[in-house]
């Protein structure tokens, strides 16, 4: 039977591409290496690495190998994290991200709750748009991370795994008093002669908003821009114009604006959190998707209690 250890040591050396990377890598001595590859060629009874003066690389029966390796190792780092979560989380780290909006309102609750559950793994929380924390995540820096994603957006792609958790529509704020604000059914087209207030011209957001503009036919006239949703709210509230604001980012209304529902059907972001695929998943991850989709249908249930902010 062929050594998992070894297996490993092989997949190793054929990503690294020399037995002194693999080494270094492994914190094992090169000689180590070699001897163990030796053995796993010993017990398949073909050579599996070619040696040359500056490295190695895979015969055909080495990339067969280490082809059937990945699988199998991939199979038995998911049995290991299975494992963990059945023994009740036990130790262990869990590294997150999530953008201001969510970290505010749903990552909160989230963590408070998977604290209550799983006391002793130690959980961290940065924060950043989707643009700063996607290569985080594919970099292995993080272990999961809040997003969130628009209509005609690319794949995240097969290196990571999206869990949709809510559709967050963006309210049209105007400062009380507006013209518009009475108008029985507000369209999109009703705004083109008026100035907009937006988050920064190459956030996520301000595009999707000047794309919605472009689609109502009307390029919008941005005259400010923020990346903080109470200042915008502020800069409505003063009358010097108009935006389109997520509803996570309105937990807290100002008295002085007022917010209403575009026609037909509002602009929408989607809230997704991202996980790295595969055997990557550590084993808090799968734990605190459930805590977070459980938090994201509470928060959608109050919301339509609630009605629109």
């Amino acid at each position: 039977m062929l050594s998992v250890a070894r297996l490993r040591l092989l997949k190793e050396v054929a990503y690294r591409g020399s037995f002194s990377a693999a080494a270094e890598a492994l914190s094992y001595t090169q000689s180590a290496v070699s001897q163990q590859i030796a053995a796993l060629e010993a017990e398949t009874g073909m050579p599996l690495l070619e040696r040359h003066p500056r490295g190695v690389t895979l015969t055909a029966a080495g990339h067969t190998l280490v082809g059937h390796a990945e699988g199998i190792l991939a199979r038995l780092d998911a049995a290991e994290a299975a494992l963990s979560s059945i023994a009740g989380l036990r130790g262990g780290r869990l590294r997150m991200a999530s953008f201001p909006t969510a970290g505010a309102t749903l990552m909160p609750m989230a963590i408070a709750e998977f604290r209550a559950a799983y006391p002793d793994v130690e959980l961290t929380l940065a924060e950043g748009e989707p643009e700063e924390i996607i290569p985080r995540l594919r970099r292995g820096e993080l272990d999961l991370a809040l997003l969130f994603e628009f209509d005609g957006q690319t794949p995240l792609g097969e290196d990571v795994s999206r869990t949709e958790l809510l559709r967050d529509p963006m309210y049209l704020a105007l400062p009380r008093g507006h013209a518009l604000a009475e108008k029985s059914r507000l369209r999109l087209a009703d705004l083109a002669a008026e100035s907009w207030v937006q988050t920064s011209h190459e956030s996520p957001c301000a595009r999707h908003v000047v794309r919605c503009c472009h689609a109502a036919g009307f390029e919008p006239s941005v005259s400010f821009e923020s990346d903080d949703y109470h200042t915008v709210q502020g800069l409505v509230a003063a009358g010097v114009g108009v935006a389109l604001i997520p509803q996570l980012a309105l937990s807290a209304v100002r008295d002085d604006i007022l917010t209403r529902s575009l026609s037909p059907a509002p602009p929408l972001r989607r809230v997704i959190a991202a996980t790295p695929a595969g055997a990557r998943l550590v084993p808090g991850a799968p734990a605190m998707l459930g805590v977070l989709e459980a938090t994201a249908a509470r928060y959608e249930r109050q919301r339509s209690d609630g009605g629109a902010p």
